[in-house]
């Protein structure tokens, strides 16, 4: 287990906390444990030490996760990085993707067209960065704030004390916490502690997909392609460097809840499915057994009657993953921990919690809600649905026309990635 840097000592330097509403000199400060460093996590500790909590952070990797597919920050999230100060240092970092290029069975050309009028995304406006160009700026706007704690996670948690949470960890040791948040993702250990087995939260959307890198001897640049069959769908996403962007995507009846945690079971699972594939996806598939960067997921969302139980919460995907078909995981991530941190200053557990769920609730909800069950618009399953969105595209490439997803709107009428507007809490 590695720990960094631990918390400030705030009696020492009042100026360090103008910022929180409570006399921090005379009164504890409230103790919070957060599991997951990735996105959520580290935006969640930003805003309660701002609040004047103390904060730990415990992730089971060993070290921040580099790398990784590229990812949106758009719309309410745009502001919460704003107030945080990293803005500038993403807009550095930012992807100008070029084109979108989709390809048919034979690996002829579609249609080339602007990205943003599939993503919905505003041109100049929204960001699209590494994930590990956001983890970093996340990380480094907090380490010197709060605990982290490396190579370690929650073993078990009990709160029938009454008086905190008693936490155990697998590398030994335990400690006693106001509150615990549960920032650790999609396959949440805190939420099956909390509520049982993932299964009952799990909404699939019938797709599986692995993600990993692999030269670039295609002459990519600042590019996306993608070929598609029914059911099936390969591309190759060139961010600048020697490397590529390798994604593949298949249609499965059901969640393969047995290869989640087992690797050669996920290289069995793709390669079986892309067995006869043309075009780049031989290669893809020699390239995606030497990987050692592989994700695979299913493509599904976490829907959740409530967020919290006790002294326990969730933020993020562990509460609400909306699936990478909304392109809004990463956003979802950063308001929900601005709501989360500010709801709970000047508040008990109880009263943050549910001041949490219900200015969050709706609008996680419009954006979950952007995409249904099945037949996603860029992953058709059937050759009819897939000729349907060919048209489409063709039609995109001609008339530069918006999207489905750009046109999507919550019931306010804005566009669901921006129907929240973030409040002043105090010490923000």
């Amino acid at each position: 287990m590695t720990r960094t840097v631990l918390p400030r000592d705030v009696t020492a330097t009042p100026t360090d906390v103008t910022t929180t509403p409570r006399d921090v000199t005379t009164t504890p400060r409230r103790k919070v444990l957060i599991s997951g460093a990735s996105i959520a996590g580290p935006a969640l500790a930003y805003w309660l030490a701002r609040h004047g909590f103390a904060v730990t952070v415990v992730e089971k990797a060993s070290a921040l996760r580099g790398g990784g597919y590229p990812i949106d920050v758009r719309g309410t999230a745009l502001e919460v990085v704003r107030r945080m100060g990293i803005l500038p240092q993403l807009r550095e970092a930012h992807i100008d993707l070029r084109r979108l290029t989709f390809l048919g069975a034979d690996g002829d050309e579609i249609a080339s067209i602007d990205p943003h009028t599939v993503t919905g995304g505003v041109a100049g406006h929204d960001i699209e960065v590494r994930r590990g160009d956001l983890t970093d700026a996340l990380y480094a706007a907090v380490r010197d704030d709060v605990e982290f704690m490396f190579d370690d996670s929650i073993d078990t948690l009990d709160q029938s004390s009454g008086h905190g949470v008693d936490v155990t960890f697998r590398g030994g040791g335990s400690r006693t916490f106001d509150m615990v948040i549960g920032a650790d993702g999609v396959h949440s250990r805190t939420r099956e502690f909390l509520f049982g087995p993932e299964e009952q939260f799990h909404r699939y959307l019938g797709y599986c997909f692995a993600g990993f890198t692999m030269r670039n001897t295609f002459g990519l640049f600042d590019e996306l392609m993608m070929w598609n069959t029914p059911g099936r769908a390969a591309a190759l996403y060139a961010v600048g460097g020697d490397d590529v962007h390798a994604f593949l995507n298949f249609a499965q009846p059901g969640p393969p809840y047995e290869a989640f945690r087992d690797p050669q079971a996920q290289r069995d699972l793709v390669t079986d499915a892309f067995a006869d594939a043309g075009w780049e996806v031989p290669g893809m598939l020699a390239a995606l057994h030497d990987a050692d960067d592989l994700f695979f997921d299913a493509v599904s969302q976490i829907r959740m009657p409530r967020w919290s139980s006790g002294r326990v919460a969730l933020v993020g995907d562990a509460a609400y993953a909306p699936s990478f078909l909304t392109g809004q995981g990463s956003s979802l991530a950063l308001v929900g921990a601005y709501m989360l941190a500010g709801s709970l200053a000047g508040r008990d557990h109880g009263a943050g919690f549910a001041a949490y769920e219900h200015s969050t609730r709706g609008f996680v909800t419009a954006n979950q809600d952007l995409v249904g069950k099945g037949d996603a618009a860029l992953f058709p399953t059937t050759a009819r649905a897939l000729e349907q969105r060919n048209a489409m595209l063709r039609r995109l490439s001609a008339e530069s026309a918006p999207s489905p997803a750009t046109a999507a709107s919550s019931a306010s009428g804005r566009p669901a990635h921006s129907a929240l507007t973030l409040p002043e809490f105090p010490g923000s």
